[in-house]
């Protein structure tokens, strides 16, 4: 009996030896992606106008990275707090992430390679890997004038100090995981405007269509065959809320959408002051910064309808605000 003993002794220690070497291994080796320290982006007023547009319609970095107003429609952000981080993402059993501060006030000892790190490979100044969250295996795809833009622009916001933004919380054993996910980016030019499903295709990606329409598992990995068919949970408005289904499904989806309607669905909030929500209203609000994307060229939002109609049509009937009041 004591020999076994012993040998299960020396067993638990092999294993716990192969568990501390792994996780040695793994925190020197990952994430394995390096700053390419000679980057420079050159702030032209050409690059500065494509970043602003990018930035305020399409990509909306500033949209994750500020406070939102949920009592308004659309979440409209904080104006005064323009960049400064704070805002709460709940990913329900995987963790809780919070967006950081993009202003000079916390970006200005960063430089050009670093921060492209950040946004298109998922790697912050400090080595530490990003969740994918951060929208960086899509950034890192973007073409790279437009990333130049875009990042040109954020140095140009305005510094806001913020107070402590809570340290994000992920889970077990995704803690592990997000430190493989970085990678190189690998930049794709921009696809001409004239063949609207490819050009489509470039603005859907960029604008992240797929990472709130795509419903995922507990470990936040995409279902297979649903892209774009809707049903992703939110709480950030403080009550439920479920993205819709925008594959060219006729009876679920925007299948009997028409181009024209479509695009009106976005301009009808251009320009718009959101509206002061009441609570019965807050349970019916959108995470969607519609606001936002209404700012986008009818050229743009077109595209994207004519690439979202190649897909393939999805059956699945979301009920998309689950803490409104039935009617009877």
């Amino acid at each position: 009996m004591k020999t076994v003993l012993k040998i299960a002794g020396v067993l638990v220690v092999l294993l716990l030896v192969a568990a501390a070497a792994g996780l040695g291994y793994l925190y020197y080796a990952f994430p394995n992606v390096p700053v390419t320290s000679s980057y420079r982006i050159e702030a032209t007023p050409e690059r500065l106008a494509r970043g602003k547009y990018l930035n305020d319609h399409v990509v909306g970095c500033t949209t994750c990275h500020t406070e939102r107003d949920w009592t308004k429609f659309s979440g409209p952000v904080k104006p005064e707090r323009l960049g400064a981080g704070g805002e709460a993402f709940n990913l329900g059993p995987a963790g809780m992430l919070y967006s950081s501060n993009i202003t000079p006030a916390a970006l200005g000892s960063w430089t050009d390679g670093e921060l492209l790190r950040a946004v298109t490979n998922g790697v912050s100044q400090d080595g530490t890997p990003l969740f994918p969250l951060m929208p960086y295996p899509h950034f890192g795809a973007m073409a790279e004038d437009d990333v130049q833009a875009v990042l040109a622009h954020v140095r140009s916001l305005k510094p806001v100090e913020s107070a402590s933004i809570p340290e994000r919380k992920l889970s077990f054993p995704l803690n592990l995981i997000v430190r493989t996910m970085p990678a190189a980016a690998a930049h794709q030019p921009q696809p001409s405007a004239q063949d609207p499903i490819a050009y489509g295709r470039y603005m859907t990606r960029i604008s992240l269509c797929s990472d709130c329409h795509t419903p995922i598992d507990d470990r936040g990995t995409p279902l297979p065959g649903m892209e774009f068919a809707g049903g992703m949970e939110f709480v950030e408005t403080g009550y439920r809320v479920r993205s819709a289904n925008i594959t060219p499904d006729a009876d679920t989806g925007i299948g009997s959408w028409t181009e024209q309607q479509f695009i009106d669905k976005f301009k009808a909030f251009e320009n718009t002051t959101p509206a002061t929500l009441g609570d019965s209203e807050r349970r019916q609000n959108t995470v969607m910064p519609i606001t936002a994307y209404a700012g986008m060229t009818r050229e743009d939002l077109a595209a994207i309808y004519a690439f979202l109609r190649s897909q393939k049509p999805v059956v699945n009937r979301v009920n998309r605000f689950p803490d409104a009041p039935t009617t009877k």
